[in-house]
């Protein structure tokens, strides 16, 4: 990130005539194809587990501003929820129990912050940069016997309240971007007790996930069910 930003300030000292501050909203939804690198203890050993992707559309909204510098150097910022989480296909939840499969996932709070380099009159660009997330509503939905169960929580215990993670992705033309995303710290606290649960049979449970996401200028939005605002809406 000091690397980008080094590079941005060079770039308007450079060309200090070039600079055309220009601040605009924009909104977007994304899906979430995610994956896990996950370890549990088992018979006294930390083990990889198996997980399937786990896919969302609901809830992935975000409300960012983008400030260029010039048509090629910008940076955006905002706010966006997500829902993150991964699949356990082998997982022990209790001691003396084995579930079928336990899916795990939080709701997160993510303040993003990016450098973009590109043709943004062309609305085509790489973009990359760090995310701080909090987690705040915990679901946990688990099968055994052919049964499933479910719990939530709000700002549950059983989860990392804040996880940091690092991005890269690519704009292109007509409000689609695609983005790759690894969170840096675990998902769950493996320092969480209560009863017969134990989540320190958790070696690692790292999330990371590649996002599909179709984002427009929120000053737009009026228009969004006019035939034309496909044609122009391309930011």
């Amino acid at each position: 990130m000091k690397k980008l930003l080094f590079v941005l300030l060079m770039t308007l000292a450079i060309n200090p005539s070039k600079a055309q501050m220009d601040i605009y909203p924009v909104t977007s939804g994304e899906l979430l194809f995610q994956w896990s690198d996950v370890e549990q203890r088992i018979n006294g050993q930390m083990e990889p587990i198996s997980g399937n992707m786990r896919f969302t559309s609901f809830l992935n909204i975000g409300q960012y501003w983008h400030m260029d510098f010039t048509d090629n150097v910008g940076l955006y910022s905002g706010l966006a929820i997500r829902n993150v989480g991964f699949i356990n296909e082998d997982g022990f939840l209790k001691e003396e129990e084995v579930y079928d499969k336990i899916k795990q996932r939080s709701y997160t709070l993510g303040l993003p912050l990016a450098i973009k380099l590109g043709s943004f009159s062309k609305h085509f660009y790489i973009f990359g940069g760090a995310e701080y997330e909090l987690l705040f509503h915990y679901k946990e939905k688990y099968w055994k016997d052919g049964q499933k169960y479910k719990t939530t929580e709000w700002f549950s215990k059983k989860t990392k309240r804040f996880v940091p993670s690092l991005f890269a992705g690519i704009q292109l033309p007509r409000g689609l971007n695609l983005k790759f995303k690894y969170y840096l710290d675990d998902f769950l606290n493996h320092d969480y007790r209560k009863g017969d649960i134990d989540y320190g049979k958790y070696g690692k449970t790292q999330v990371f996930y590649l996002s599909v996401c179709w984002q427009f200028n929120t000053k737009e939005f009026k228009r969004i069910f006019e035939p034309e605002f496909f044609e122009t809406a391309l930011r």
